[in-house]
């Protein structure tokens, strides 16, 4: 390979873009080497740990967060379904820019007292689209 083809913008398949590590910190039992995740796995765990922080959670980034929970306690209406969606949209476009949002659909489940949330995005570098669900249940 030339010089120019190591600076070039395609992707090879075997190429990581993004890593991330597990939130334990454990190694891994045979290598001892901290455990990463790569890809759309680093992107999703970011979203999800975003969405599940709440505002002043996070020492030194005290703006860091979504405050979900808070939409916990409301009423099961359309009105609170719409807010939740408007408050993850405006949380991963400010803090995940590795991520562009496709959909965002919110269906609350009365029974449960709680959502599923369906987010739909497309990381920067590649075209798949990949879709996540995330249960936001009222633990009290």
């Amino acid at each position: 390979p030339t010089v120019a083809d190591r600076f070039s913008a395609r992707r090879s398949k075997d190429t990581t873009l993004y890593t991330d590590f597990l939130v334990n910190l454990n190694p891994h039992p045979d290598s001892n080497q901290l455990v990463a995740v790569k890809d759309e796995a680093a992107v999703t765990r970011s979203i999800k740990n975003l969405l599940l922080t709440n505002k002043y959670e996070r020492l030194f980034h005290p703006a860091v967060g979504s405050n979900l929970s808070h939409f916990l306690f409301e009423d099961i209406s359309s009105h609170t379904e719409a807010s939740i969606k408007s408050q993850i949209i405006q949380t991963i476009e400010n803090y995940e820019p590795r991520a562009k949002l496709i959909d965002v659909i919110v269906t609350g489940y009365p029974e449960q007292n709680g959502y599923v949330v369906t987010i739909v995005f497309y990381l920067t570098t590649v075209a798949n689209a990949v879709t996540i669900n995330i249960p936001l249940i009222r633990v009290r």
